[in-house]
């Protein structure tokens, strides 16, 4: 290429001298300074010297310049390629030392093998079994393209060499280099289809081990609602239905029992219960019933250092009763409008009476029975320090005043007559914030106490 180049040089660069000798007509070649256009018009000493110059020597001059133009591009699209088989041999060192990785991991079980899918290995795959089969789907097809891209380019690339004046022949990528690309894609190939058979193995897998971990869950599951339902069922099944009592432990803002029966409107009513407390000071309020627009229907509370109080219609008379000793105590209570006359029994012994406690006031119905809290509002917004601690039971009302032989019967055990606005039953009374029903049987309870 360069002894073409500079016999053109030559060629264009020389001064015609014309002589008339026997041998006709010759050429001498002069220098031309550096950095200058090669053409004619240049003398022995270098100097630019005016001529004209013929159409020959323009297409001659234009055909140098192209294949200046020409040498530069094949230079920069060889170095395109030799940055392009660069890269593909990173790819490809990296996809080998993933096959490495991927060998080994095999040997350490299947904990570890979960382990390495989560590692990133090719760079830039993603966790997902399937995203990761698409991305070396798209990988694979992507490095064909550039292979079949680099072929074609190499059909169009010039040949470096020249006719008499235009380009002739071109020049394909050599024969080793397009082999040794073929080879490392074939091989590269073989590992994704290894990777995807791989994630594909670790899919069925993980999927095989979520099922079984979901059958065991529900199987857990089962079992437990099953031994809550044995639960429940062994803490009703009292020998009778009445047989029970209601344990508040704590002096708290939401332990409570809920009566689940209203009252009627009434014009008397007696109240008996069997309580034990030693809480200190005051036992609290045992039970509160109240109406809409009166949470103070009907109370029984000791509050503090005071005495126990019958709030009837939020109208206040003080019961001398003491029952915060530690031990069970029968009470009943009896009011009746007519003259708002009351009684106070403790352990079938009437112990005072008073009157003028809400006189001629009828006892509203529709309202809630809450055990053991005070209610500011309809069912509801306790207060700590009124709340019941102890254990009560045998909670019934009547809508009379029952005689006081009634209530003696009542508190020896030899007589069972249940209320008949709110009887002691199971069925009605529910429990809240951690109060507990048990089993008891009052009678044989407060004959070992004694």
């Amino acid at each position: 290429m360069l002894p073409l180049v500079l016999g053109l040089l030559c060629l264009l660069g020389g001064r015609t001298a014309r002589g008339q000798d026997a041998t006709g007509s010759r050429f001498v070649c002069n220098a031309i300074p550096p950095g200058a256009e090669p053409g004619c018009g240049y003398g022995p000493t270098g100097n630019r010297v005016q001529s004209s110059s013929s159409p020959v020597e323009d297409e001659l001059r234009n055909t140098i310049i192209q294949l200046r133009e020409t040498i530069l591009q094949q230079k920069e699209t060889i170095v395109s390629q030799q940055g392009t088989i660069k890269e593909l041999n990173s790819k490809l060192a990296r996809c080998e030392a993933a096959a490495d990785e991927s060998s080994q991991s095999k040997s350490r079980g299947q904990g570890s093998r979960r382990k390495e899918y989560g590692k990133n290995t090719m760079g830039d795959l993603p966790r997902d079994p399937s995203e990761v089969i698409d991305q070396l789907g798209k990988t694979m097809q992507t490095l064909k393209g550039r292979l079949e891209n680099l072929e074609q380019q190499s059909l169009r690339l010039p040949s470096t060499n020249v006719s008499a004046g235009s380009v002739s022949a071109l020049t394909p990528l050599p024969p080793e280099l397009r082999e040794l690309l073929r080879q490392r894609l074939g091989a590269l190939e073989t590992q994704l289809l290894r990777k995807v058979a791989e994630l594909e193995e670790e899919k069925s897998q993980l999927y095989n081990e979520t099922a079984a971990h979901r059958q065991r869950t529900e199987s857990a599951l089962n079992s437990l609602l099953e031994r809550i339902t044995e639960l429940e069922k062994s803490n009703n099944a009292f020998k009778s239905p009445e047989d029970f009592k209601v344990s508040l432990p704590l002096r708290t803002n939401y332990l409570y029992g809920r009566i689940k029966k209203s009252l009627p409107e009434m014009y008397a009513f007696t109240v008996c219960m069997w309580l034990k407390s030693s809480a200190s000071p005051g036992i609290g309020t045992p039970f509160s019933y109240g109406v809409p627009g009166q949470a103070n229907e009907i109370v029984l509370i000791e509050w503090g250092n005071n005495p126990i109080e019958l709030l009837v219609n939020d109208k206040v008379a003080q019961l001398p009763l003491s029952v915060s000793d530690g031990r069970w105590h029968h009470i009943c209570i009896t009011w009746t409008t007519r003259d708002g006359f009351w009684e106070a029994y403790q352990d079938g012994e009437r112990l005072g009476t008073g009157d003028n406690l809400a006189p001629w006031h009828p006892i509203k119905p529709g309202g809630v029975i809450i055990l053991g809290q005070e209610q500011d509002v309809v069912g509801g917004r306790f207060d700590a320090t009124q709340a019941f601690v102890g254990e009560l039971s045998q909670f019934n009302m009547w809508d009379r005043v029952l005689r006081p032989v009634d209530i003696m019967g009542l508190a020896n055990c030899s007589a069972y007559m249940p209320g008949n606005v709110v009887p002691w039953v199971d069925a009605n009374v529910e429990v809240f914030g951690g109060a507990s029903k048990a089993a008891l049987e009052i009678c044989e309870d407060r004959a070992f106490d004694s």
